[in-house]
């Protein structure tokens, strides 16, 4: 091979590495409801890849894409829904949408794609339905009215997925309504007839699915989901360098908490809590682990500078949030979504979300006298002093700025059954609103600007004898909460 002919493919490389690089599908979108400024977006696995600015009704999106990619079309503007759109997209694919309102989701889309044409169908068949849930949505409706009919719009996708083709959109779809399935058993009424779908789905659908059709059986029949009290079990994860690790390096340490932190970029209620989980492992003396375990495509998150900049060990399931870990611990398909575990390995507390005061609150107890305040984060025990005139608790309130706390008058403490009530109160008046004064960081902007806390004591009747551990009830009215298991000595 003489060097003429080593340049010329050296040059065919670059020029067809290049073109890989640059491989692109197209998204325009036309509604003349829409006002100028709307932002329009799109985002793939959480990320998102392209924007524009609507002007005259319109918009182009030209969007990095490699083969067959589900992608998802936002609006952000006057009239437009808080919704995602799929759109399914090629190398070279021009998809046209266009409606005569803002609500996009509903919009006529023009793809040569099938699994577009897939999805298409299933839009037409569950139009009327898929339009409340949007308007319910932008009218700003309770959960609890715009789960009603978005489970009717299950059903209608359910019903008419047999007469379509089984491929990437459908399954999607079937995906989705089994996540539902398993977040909410107990508002889903159609278990039976999606078993059934799964099953005949799995029996015609062609090579290549095997992957996605598992992941679907164990969203219909799903493994044992730990809960609290039952003992942490191991699982692998990937570091940013493509490093194996496992939960059991971490689990089991004397003395040492960990949380369990699954989060995507792409979640605005994650990054919002990072601030106040960095300050709270800053403040932990080392008696609490993160673990976050990120649920993004590999490439993405270990690009990203929001990933570089953890504090904390951070990890990845390899799987975008559809591996073991989720399925083990993890009662729904949320994010965020926070396991903690004791330095014995059991499961202490878990939740969805994210609550101002949470993290603070739950490193001042665990720095404090030995106690379980999981039922109320906010609230921490960070003293206790008792002796035969009396028990004084120092307590702390970790809130935002404006919120206000209450206590109750007829709080107590319990050992045995037997109630020891309160007799005093120092920093708070009883049964009254207070609001927390004092800044818990010199920051004065984000969520750590916002965050305030308030120290307060109350004083209850004496023990009879010193007991090992007790429980704090404040009261016995509706939202009252404990803070279990309270030892004198420190942790």
């Amino acid at each position: 091979m003489n060097k003429q002919t080593i340049i010329t493919i050296l040059l065919a490389l670059v020029a067809v590495t290049g073109l890989a690089q640059t491989k692109t599908a197209t998204i325009t979108g036309y509604s003349p409801a829409l006002k100028d400024g709307t932002v329009a977006e799109s985002s793939i696995d959480n990320v998102r890849v392209a924007s524009d600015t609507v002007q005259s009704g319109r918009f182009t999106l030209t969007i990095p894409v490699e083969g067959l990619t589900k992608s998802y079309l936002f609006l952000e503007g006057e009239g437009c829904p808080n919704h995602l759109m799929t759109i399914w997209l090629r190398p070279g694919a021009d998809v046209k949408v266009s409606g005569t309102d803002c609500l996009y989701p509903l919009w006529r889309v023009d793809s040569p794609l099938p699994e577009q044409q897939t999805l298409n169908r299933i839009t037409e068949y569950c139009h009327d339905t898929l339009a409340e849930t949007l308007r319910l949505g932008l009218a700003n409706a309770p959960w609890e009215e715009v789960k009603s009919v978005y489970m009717k719009y299950l059903k209608q996708t359910m019903d008419v997925l047999p007469s379509l083709p089984v491929d990437a959109a459908s399954l999607e779809e079937l995906e989705g309504v089994a996540m539902m399935a398993r977040n909410y058993p107990k508002d889903f009424l159609y278990m039976e007839q999606l078993k059934e779908l799964e099953a005949s789905t799995a029996a015609r659908a062609p090579e290549g699915f095997e992957e996605q059709l598992a992941l679907i059986h164990s969203q219909v029949y799903p493994p044992h989901v730990l809960q609290a009290g039952e003992e942490a079990i191991d699982a692998e994860l990937i570091d940013m360098q493509g490093q194996k690790h496992h939960l059991a390096e971490v689990l089991g340490q004397p003395d040492r908490y960990v949380l369990l932190d699954f989060w995507s970029l792409g979640c605005g209620p994650c990054r919002m809590a990072e601030p106040e989980m960095r300050a709270a492992y800053e403040q932990s003396q080392g008696k609490l682990e993160i673990i976050g375990i990120n649920q993004d495509k590999l490439s993405a998150w270990q690009e990203n500078d929001f990933s570089k900049n953890i504090a904390w060990k951070n990890w990845n399931d390899g799987k975008m949030g559809k591996a073991d870990i989720e399925n083990s611990y993890c009662d729904m398909r949320a994010i965020p979504y926070y396991v903690l575990i004791s330095p014995d390995k059991h499961i202490l507390w878990k939740g969805a979300g994210y609550g101002v005061g949470w993290f603070m609150g739950l490193v001042c107890a665990i720095n404090g006298p030995k106690q379980d305040n999981t039922a109320n984060l906010q609230f921490a025990i960070r003293q206790v002093d008792a002796d035969a005139s009396g028990t004084t608790i120092s307590f702390r309130y970790y809130g935002q700025g404006g919120n206000w706390f209450r206590i109750a008058k007829d709080s107590y403490l319990e050992v045995n059954g037997k109630r020891h009530n309160v007799t005093a109160a120092n920093g708070i008046t009883l049964d009254e609103n207070t609001y927390p004064q004092q800044k818990a960081s010199d920051a004065a902007e984000g969520i750590m600007g916002k965050l305030f806390f308030t120290d307060f004591t109350l004083t209850f009747e004496p023990f009879e004898t010193i007991p090992e551990t007790f429980n704090f009830k404040e009261g016995d009215g509706k939202g009252a909460f404990v803070i279990r298991n309270v030892a004198l000595e420190q942790h």
